[in-house]
């Protein structure tokens, strides 16, 4: 067992000490970013180096359903899961000691399997490596802490705070509001420190019991991982203290939805200069390219930013979400936000995606709509300097106009890969249609007597 124990995060090997391991699980993430694999005793994963599961597990849609397999036959194959140890942390909720290790997926004949989440951000990544550049992201994670909802016909409330009453909305940045349930946010910091993750800063947002976390910047697949590990722990650490954490665009009614703004800086990998800076700290012409490619190619990419039929709800005005591809120094009304900053930390804020997409496929589309902006060199509209909520854009406002869009876009499908891009509209068509088939108490309120 030394010798791959070797090979942990100096966190894991902490977490660990002189204390004896009991279980490793061994994990990859599905379309809908939901952890799947399998669990075993550490002195078995101590003497098997990979193991399998089969490739329909990204077929599976949120409701457990299988969607049709584009390419035919549904056989099954297996792939070859082998251990990537960088990412080994805690999983310091538990009653033994337990490591979770997400793993590297591959066909048989030693290929990434392309419909695997995490090998299209690698791809991604891999055609800016190719080019001499480094993407760097920083990602913020918004969230809601809920009351616990154990009928779905209900809706949705705010938690009970220390005070004894329900969290309220519009506190923004109200230290009070975040104590109120500080228990919580305690244990989201104890549970980061075990895993060995850094939290930049934690703040009370706009929604009742609706929380923001902030990332540091660094690299894209590194930041996937932990964001992935993050809303485990998040939700491990509510269902202490008898609420739920939901990553959710829109839980509740009247309140702002879930974002997770994804900051965006390109690096030359040789001299390590920002890319969208020149040497007089000017704004480059590769920045404003950077900022056409999202203005061009994000209507493509919302399918995978606006994953499910809820987060179409998030996209409506004055509730400090964007509806437009605007952009703009310092505003928060653009879709495309440039931040204050130095020259070194000029950076491109997309304020588009949902909390609840897959933070590899939310990165991977997001840096591919740069890279091809990089490419194609356009140039942006002109820059918005007044309110953008109103704008007129060629945003799809539903599932199935997006996935439209996606399809059309030849260029963005290119760089995510045909085979994932043809699994991933098979799954969620299959989400949409099964919604439609739903009938909403708004409709039996209003239709049912009246029409």
């Amino acid at each position: 067992m030394s010798d791959w124990m070797d090979k942990l995060p100096e966190a894991a090997r902490d977490y660990i000490g002189s204390r004896r391991l009991d279980e490793v699980e061994c994990i990859v993430a599905d379309i809908a970013g939901v952890a799947r694999g399998k669990a075993m005793p550490a002195s078995k994963f101590a003497f098997q180096d990979r193991f399998f599961l089969p490739n329909s597990i990204f077929l599976q849609t949120i409701t457990g359903e299988w969607a049709d397999n584009p390419s035919g036959a549904f056989t099954e194959p297996d792939m070859i899961l082998t251990p990537d140890f960088s990412t080994a942390t805690a999983a310091p909720w538990t009653a033994d000691i337990t490591l979770q290790v997400i793993h590297d997926v591959n066909d048989q004949h030693g290929n990434p399997v392309p419909m695997a989440p995490r090998n299209v951000l690698k791809r991604i990544v891999a055609l800016y490596e190719a080019e001499g550049w480094t993407p760097i992201v920083a990602p913020e994670m918004e969230f809601f802490l809920v009351a616990r909802n154990i009928d779905p016909n209900q809706p949705i409330i705010p938690p009970m705070g220390r005070s004894g009453r329900r969290a309220a909305g519009k506190q923004a940045y109200s230290m009070s509001a975040v104590d109120e349930y500080g228990k919580v946010i305690d244990d989201i910091y104890d549970f980061a420190e075990a895993q060995g993750f850094e939290i930049d800063g934690i703040l009370q947002e706009g929604g009742a019991g609706q929380i923001e976390i902030n990332l540091n910047h660094g690299d894209p697949v590194k930041l996937a991982d932990e964001i992935f590990y993050f809303k485990r722990l998040i939700r491990e650490a509510a269902l202490r203290h008898d609420c739920f954490a939901t990553f959710m665009a829109k839980p509740i009614e009247g309140e702002p939805g879930s974002a997770m703004h994804i900051h965006h800086s390109v690096i030359d990998s040789q001299t390590g200069q920002n890319i969208f800076s020149d040497a007089d700290g000017n704004e480059t012409e590769a920045f404003l390219h950077f900022v056409a490619g999202m203005q061009n190619h994000l209507p493509a990419a919302i399918a995978l930013l606006a994953p499910y039929v809820n987060s179409y709800r998030r996209y409506v005005p004055d509730f400090a979400a964007p509806i437009n591809l605007e952009w703009g120094r310092d505003n928060r009304t653009t879709g495309l936000r440039v931040p204050i900053s130095g020259p070194a930390a000029r950076r491109l804020e997309n304020r588009l995606a949902g909390m609840d997409c897959n933070p590899y496929l939310g990165f991977a589309a997001s840096l591919a709509c740069g890279y091809l902006g990089l490419k194609e060199q356009k140039l942006p509209r002109a820059e918005c300097t007044g309110d953008a909520y109103m704008g007129a854009d060629d945003l799809p406002y539903n599932m199935g106009d997006a996935l439209d869009l996606m399809a059309e876009d030849t260029a963005l499908t290119d760089l995510l890969g045909p085979e994932f891009c043809n699994v991933y509209q098979a799954v969620k068509r299959n989400e949409h249609k099964e919604f439609l088939q739903v009938i909403s108490p708004w409709e039996r309120e209003h239709l049912l007597l009246n029409v």
